[in-house]
């Protein structure tokens, strides 16, 4: 019997590593394991990872050599940063005069506070020049009697000639130190966040270096020839090699690997999810079938690295009621201590028979807690009522659910408290999710304002293990559709088995001509080539701001080429009424506006408002059913390959928009193949052009090419 391929994700969390099989030709997941996270094992959490991996394999009946794609996604680097438990890092600054005096400030660096009581351990020395030979083995000598294995290198304008940093560091390598230059980091201005964050990349360096050897040894012990990937903070992935390179890319990417599932497995375009676990609800938004992403900050100082913008809200599954019994009693507030953190089972997982007789008590799970944690006292133990407990009681907890509690034993678990409150199972239930979700609400509204997410707009899609406890009642109460997503207590490894390699360059260039745009858009691209992504596969979105000076790249791809099984495709109707309901007619009034092989745009009736141009809405679904692209108001233009070569300057010069500002390009999305170009970052017409021209360049002359333009104010 022949089998297809397999893409392994593995994510390691604080307490469990879970692995994940997915078929590479349908993307559906074949099997999964569990196992404890080897924190404690001579090989740490690499022993995890291949323990799992190999149970995996065997639960499933595979060999190593059906894996095409194996990715793993770990909390190592973060769990380091946020406890603290960092390696000492020698900083070496150059120049001299005013160069050298702001590269001086730089020990300023040491002062942050990245944990409690804990400061970045930085020893500061300074080369007046690059090329000072002896100053240089002084000062790499004295970093080696104190011990110190990573090494920063950083001098002012670097971004602009990296000589003087490149010399110093490749110095530094050969006498055997781990060595960041802030130029490898990012290319962007600003000395002193370019260092802190190569600061914060070499205080990890030793240990993820030594974790990548240990993960890379155990794999090919195993006989897995698939390159190992590790998931970044962005919601890609990138080789191995990358990760010895820049292992701070892999802070913050646990939220990662929950939304890359949301995005490949659930297809998920636009909305907000929110994977619950037992403590906590991450919040992130996805746009037009993209994360949203943001610089972040450690120890209240900003850094050059672009993560997820996930915002967490000390709600979960297991979080535990808090009630006030004095006067009118009344349900205070949800966590944030969870059960399991207070070491107490959830009362709705307790046989029926132990729930008679218990009685309501308040407690302090923990020395320093508020005494208002509402628990049940039995005569065999002590048990916590939580979000679980209240949504099994009220049924919103399918039975295949992974948080599923038997019906009658979850409202046993809810009646000591509702009697207390003086109302009914129901009731009381309802009350602990209102108390519950109005946290997660609160950032959720704020989220859909930051983002200007129309509120007709707004899907909630749950993952994690309690999901159920809180996205099924914060959809309700929200008044917006919701969904949990399949298989959501492992949709973080599924997303790691699902993710792209990303990179994402950045340069400013002053009044950048095409060439140096077309420059960073190839280096973008080259680099995840070089990482293993198949060049038919890669997609490059380009943005220029004119106000920063900003040109950025964020260039995605596939390990291989997807020959996904067509049989799992939408029907013409399935797809047409899925366009329907998103443009909200009826289907027979849905029109396709142009379709390839992998989309088909579709447009609604022309809307007209008193007094206005009349609006064209659009939506572009691929061939799976996915919206990947909606507009209210764009025009649609399919040509080919070859004719769009030339008609599309005559297009994109058309739909330019003129005031007294200057000129607009239209927001531009191109569809070639299986891939979307997003050009809409770009406002100047000739780059616009220049752009539209690379993306077209090399394809077969007769292939299927669609413009979807959007005018601009």
């Amino acid at each position: 019997m022949e089998y297809n391929a397999l893409r392994i994700g593995i994510d390691v969390g604080g307490t469990f590593t879970d692995a994940v099989a997915i078929d590479a030709a349908t993307l559906r997941l074949i099997g999964q394991a569990k196992t404890p996270t080897s924190h404690d094992h001579p090989d740490g959490v690499a022993h995890g990872i291949v323990t799992a991996l190999h149970e995996l394999l065997a639960t499933i009946g595979r060999s190593p050599g059906d894996v095409v794609f194996l990715a793993h996604g770990t909390t190592q680097a973060t769990n380091a940063l946020l406890e603290g438990d960092v390696a000492p890092v020698g900083m070496i600054g150059i120049g001299r005069g005013p160069a050298g005096f702001f590269a001086k400030r730089l020990r300023r660096l040491g002062r942050i506070e990245i944990a409690d009581g804990k400061r970045l351990p930085v020893s500061y020395e300074h080369l007046r020049q690059a090329d000072d030979d002896a100053a240089l083995a002084g000062v790499l000598d004295r970093f080696q009697a104190a011990g110190i294995e990573s090494v920063v290198v950083t001098e002012p304008f670097s971004v602009d000639d990296a000589i003087g940093e490149e010399r110093v560091a490749a110095a530094a390598r050969q006498r055997g130190f781990l060595v960041t230059a802030t130029h490898e980091i990012t290319s962007l201005y600003g000395l002193s966040k370019r260092t802190r964050t190569a600061v914060l990349n070499a205080v990890i360096l030793p240990r993820m270096f030594a974790t990548a050897d240990l993960v890379q040894a155990s794999i090919d012990a195993a006989g897995i020839t698939a390159p190992l990937m590790v998931m970044r903070c962005d919601g890609g992935v990138m080789s191995l090699d990358e990760m010895r390179r820049r292992p701070l890319l892999t802070v913050l990417s646990g939220p990662a690997a929950g939304v890359a599932g949301a995005l490949m497995q659930e297809k998920l375009s636009d909305g907000l999810f929110l994977e619950t676990g037992g403590t906590s609800t991450d919040i992130s938004v996805i746009r037009r079938g993209k994360v949203a992403v943001q610089y972040t900050e450690f120890g209240g100082s900003s850094t050059y690295l672009s993560a997820l913008d996930v915002r967490t809200v000390g709600v979960g599954g297991g979080s535990m009621v808090r009630i006030r019994t004095s006067g009118s009693a009344h349900i205070t507030h949800v966590g944030p201590r969870s059960a399991h953190i207070a070491g107490l089972p959830y009362a709705c997982f307790a046989p029926v028979e132990q729930l008679r007789g218990a009685r309501l008590a308040t407690v302090a799970p923990l020395n320093g807690d508020p005494a208002d944690y509402a628990v049940l006292d039995t005569d065999t133990g002590r048990l916590a009522i939580t979000m679980t407990c209240a949504a099994n009681a009220l049924g919103l907890v399918p039975e295949d659910d992974y948080a599923h509690a038997p019906a009658e034993s979850a409202r046993a678990a809810l009646a000591p408290l509702a009697a207390a409150l003086g109302t009914d199972v129901p009731g009381a239930a309802r009350a602990v999710l209102d108390a519950g979700v109005a946290p997660v609400l609160e950032v959720v509204e704020k989220m859909v304002d930051d983002y200007g997410i129309a509120k007709d707009d707004v899907l909630l899609v749950g993952g994690g293990g309690g999901a159920a406890s809180v996205t099924p009642h914060a959809g309700a109460r929200h008044g917006a559709a919701w969904r949990i997503a399949d298989h959501s207590e492992v949709i973080s490894p599924i997303g790691v088995a699902l993710a792209l390699i990303r990179e994402q360059v950045e340069r400013v260039i002053p009044g950048a001509t095409d060439d140096q745009i077309l420059a960073v858009r190839r280096e973008a691209e080259q680099a995840v080539i070089a990482q293993g992504a198949a060049p038919a596969e890669v997609s490059v979105d380009v943005t220029v701001d004119p106000q920063s000076n900003t040109v950025r790249a964020v260039a995605t791809g596939a390990t291989e080429l997807r020959t996904q099984d067509r049989t799992q495709r939408r029907t013409d109707g399935e797809l047409r009424a899925i366009a329907a309901e998103g443009l909200q007619v009826d289907a027979a009034a849905v029109r396709v506006l142009a379709a390839t092989d992998n989309h088909v745009v579709f447009g609604g009736p022309e809307r007209r408002r008193f007094l206005r141009k009349p609006t064209h809405p659009v939506r572009v679904l691929d061939r799976d059913g996915v919206v990947r692209f909606a507009s209210a108001d764009a025009r649609v233009q399919q040509s080919t390959v070859g004719a769009g070569a030339g008609s599309l300057p005559e297009l994109i010069a058309e739909h330019t928009a003129y005031g007294d500002g200057g000129s607009r390009a239209p927001a531009l999305q191109l569809l070639i193949g299986p891939r979307i170009a997003d050009l809409s970052g770009v406002l100047d017409e000739s780059q616009l052009i220049s752009l539209a021209r690379t993306e077209v360049e090399g394809q077969d002359r007769s292939e299927a090419l669609v413009a979807v333009l959007e005018v601009r104010s």
